[in-house]
């Protein structure tokens, strides 16, 4: 074997890196080459950061991108007339970007009117007094955050608030509403009454501006004489002032609009916690008044619409405990929040987090994973990545009405639509996010890093909602990931090779891709320099995609950059590469969880196709035996001799077929039966011919993906993609395993 393979095949197989002839990735300051156009953050338009917005109207999170083109819309005059306000006002942006890069804090407004400053103290920076006056047009403020290791707590819990405070407004109106009714019929009684009929009682009814209209005196006594009808009984005026006495005294909901008081204040109950044991003891101690509450609140409902029937009514509220709450009492309640963070006692921490999940108390969990990796040393497990924080989401989906939520924090902007669901939701709610703070490590910011680990399947994001509909099909999204129906994502990479030319190149992001983002674990990588490159180096996608027994003289390799850009091959060990493959295989059950390249649904696809193609098979077989003649001893002595005529020998001889090469591709014409289905894929390529049957028109009109997808989709398996005619086309490594069966 070449020493330098042997020194990689070494290294791959055991982890121990040669003292010469591979370098450790780790001094050479290495990311994977995909992250490589993302140097500065600071100077690209995208989610982040992001507004916490304040008010009771509108999304609880705006992007700071999206605010912006909100004012360029409002001031800017359309064409080139306002081109300079656009360009000055996106260097404002750029600037606050910086201002949120640098740590520092605060509301959009202070941060907008800091970066108004810095510009201004720049030559050539115009307009600064205009666009300072302009923050006014902003018509949205709030705290600006950045995707760091704070986002998912501070996020979620500005959502928890919003949801909150809306439940709060509703129930107070309600409560007030009752106690108003309640309060009326206690005052229609009281004015029924001798005290309710004396001059002083009759003037305090009345308002201080009217008092000269009226004389009491006269009043008093012509009410004395007048006033009549059935007055409250003692049990019943008790049983409303009692009602009065709980909801005007009920500390669950506060005053409507104050948000941040809602955590804690005096005379108002906290929701809001950092243990679940905390949470279960909040509502356990709680859960006599709540019963009170909507006791009284059932009851004063009845007494104002003058339903309430002592025979049957006193009975049942007699009864009424804290076994009679039921979902939609609960749901009444503020929804409690407890935020977590995963840690070395997860093993305690889930099993009382699953007791909360599944109490029935209305609650919204966040669990914050800052590292989802477990290096094992001799004689321990595998090297892992997350598998307890991808079970803790998996479990809590189990309980069947617990919402889930797992993402990472680059995408909780974008999945801000599925959080306020979660949030809203009657029922418990977990929120599982990978911060990416702890594989920082100095060398990359935490939304590369998370977006990182949702783009190799290392930490994959979904949705579960138990109340979008009745199956599976419903509940279950994978949607927010990138191309959820493949096993890595791929994109295309630019680079310009030894002769400076530019190459784009399709390339897969891994979960060892993922790995070599954090230097923790560079022991496990080795850079190969470029003189030692061969043929037997492949991207560890491709080594994944293939049987151990074509790949045992392979070595599995990622592509990353340096300082300097310039392109480098860096090994990986197969800790790593095993950790990618039961990745993979994890990523697998949530496709199937998502309905995505369903094993059951491949299956009973190639069942009832077996069953067509026999159905059709024996048809064909049937017309043969029935449009076939008998061919008597004497007419086939003829045939033999040359005297058959040329229709005879068209009806009855068989013709041959063409032997073709597995590298063309081609149609089984014949056999086509005008389903329409290639022609649906790409009418240019496809096409019919007279007998309306397919066959390939233009073979350069479409592509090999094109190609594959016809021939899985065929009932009768008759189109054969060949070989691609573009070795540069992306996929090609999957395309032509999937072609494999109709070569």
């Amino acid at each position: 074997m070449d020493p330098a393979l042997q020194q990689q095949s070494v290294f791959h197989l055991t982890g121990k890196r040669p003292v010469t002839g591979l370098d450790a990735p780790d001094e050479l300051g290495l990311r994977p080459a995909l992250l490589g156009r993302y140097r500065d953050l600071t100077k690209l338009r995208y989610d982040f950061p992001v507004v916490l917005a304040d008010g009771a109207q509108g999304s609880f999170v705006r992007s700071l991108s999206e605010v912006i083109d909100a004012l360029l819309r409002a001031i800017a005059r359309p064409g080139i007339e306002g081109e300079g306000l656009r360009k000055h006002a996106l260097q404002v942006e750029r600037e606050m970007r910086r201002i949120l890069a640098s740590g520092a804090r605060g509301p959009l407004s202070s941060v907008w009117d800091q970066a108004v400053a810095r510009l201004a103290s720049q030559p050539g920076f115009a307009l600064a007094d205009y666009l300072r006056d302009a923050r006014t047009e902003l018509h949205v403020d709030g705290e600006l955050i950045d995707c760091d290791e704070y986002l998912p707590a501070r996020l979620l819990t500005h959502a928890w608030l919003k949801a909150h405070d809306h439940k709060s407004r509703s129930r107070r109106a309600d409560i007030d509403a009752l106690i108003v009714s309640l309060t009326d019929i206690l005052r229609a009684d009281f004015l029924r009454s001798d005290a309710g009929c004396r001059p002083e009682s009759l003037r305090a009814s009345v308002g201080p501006r009217h008092h000269e209209l009226f004389n009491f005196e006269v009043m008093s006594r012509l009410l004395g004489h007048s006033t009549g009808g059935t007055r409250l009984t003692a049990v019943r005026r008790k049983r409303i002032e009692w009602a009065l006495s709980v909801m005007g005294s009920q500390r669950f909901f506060g005053t409507p609009g104050d948000a941040a008081a809602l955590q804690a204040s005096a005379g108002r109950w906290d929701f809001a916690f950092d243990h679940a044991t905390e949470a279960i003891e909040a509502f356990r101690q709680r859960l006599p008044a709540m019963v009170q509450l909507v006791k009284a609140m059932s009851l004063a409902a009845l007494e104002a619409a003058g339903r309430y029937e002592e025979a049957t009514h006193d009975a049942f509220f007699t009864a009424f405990d804290e076994h009679a709450l039921g979902p939609r009492d609960l749901e009444l309640f503020p929804s409690y929040l407890v935020r977590l963070t995963a840690g070395s006692d997860d093993a305690v921490v889930q099993l009382t987090l699953m007791e909360l999940l599944s109490s029935g108390i209305p609650v919204k969990v966040l669990v914050q994973v800052d590292d989802i990796f477990e290096d094992s040393g001799p004689g321990e497990r595998h090297f892992a990545f997350g598998v307890r924080s991808v079970q803790l989401a998996s479990t809590a989906v189990g309980l069947n009405d617990c919402f889930v939520l797992q993402a990472t924090s680059s995408s909780l902007f974008q999945l801000r639509g599925s959080i306020e669901r979660g949030m809203t939701y009657p029922g418990a709610a977990l929120f599982s996010v990978f911060s990416g703070a702890a594989a920082r490590a100095g060398q990359l910011p935490c939304y590369l890093v998370s977006a990182a680990a949702m783009q190799s399947r290392a930490f994959p994001a979904f949705v579960y909602d138990p109340g979008a509909g009745p199956d599976l099909a419903d509940r279950f999204s994978l949607g927010d990931n990138p191309q959820p129906e493949v096993d890595w994502p791929v994109a295309q990479l630019q680079f310009a090779d030894a002769r400076m030319q530019r190459v784009i190149e399709p390339v897969a992001f891994t979960l060892a891709d993922f790995v070599a983002c954090d230097t923790r674990y560079a022991r496990h990588f080795a850079r190969v320099p470029h003189a030692a490159w061969s043929p037997h180096m492949i991207p560890v996608a491709e080594w994944l995609a293939h049987a151990s027994a074509t790949t045992s003289d392979r070595i599995p390799y990622v592509l990353a950059i340096d300082g300097e850009d310039v392109l480098q091959r860096v090994i990986a060990d197969d800790k790593v590469v095993q950790a990618a493959y039961r990745c993979r295989e994890t990523w697998h059950r949530l496709q199937e969880l998502g309905g995505v390249n369903s094993s059951h649904a491949r299956r009973l696809i190639a069942r009832e196709k077996a069953a067509w193609e026999a159905s059709k098979q024996a048809e064909i077989e049937a017309i043969r035996a029935t449009t076939t003649p008998a061919t008597p001893a004497g007419a086939a002595a003829a045939d033999l001799s040359g005297a058959s005529t040329e229709a005879q020998r068209e009806e009855c001889v068989t013709p041959a077929v063409t032997e073709r090469s597995k590298d063309e591709a081609w149609i089984e014409t014949i056999r086509c039966s005008t389903c329409n289905e290639c022609t649906q894929i790409n009418d240019r390529m496809f096409s019919y011919n007279d007998n309306k049957q397919a066959y390939i028109k233009d073979l350069g009109a479409g592509t090999y993906r094109q190609l594959v997808e016809a021939a899985e989709t065929c009932q009768l398996s008759i189109i054969h993609p060949g070989r691609p005619r573009d070795a540069n086309e992306p996929g090609l490594a999957e395309l032509l395993e999937r072609a494999q069966p109709f070569l």
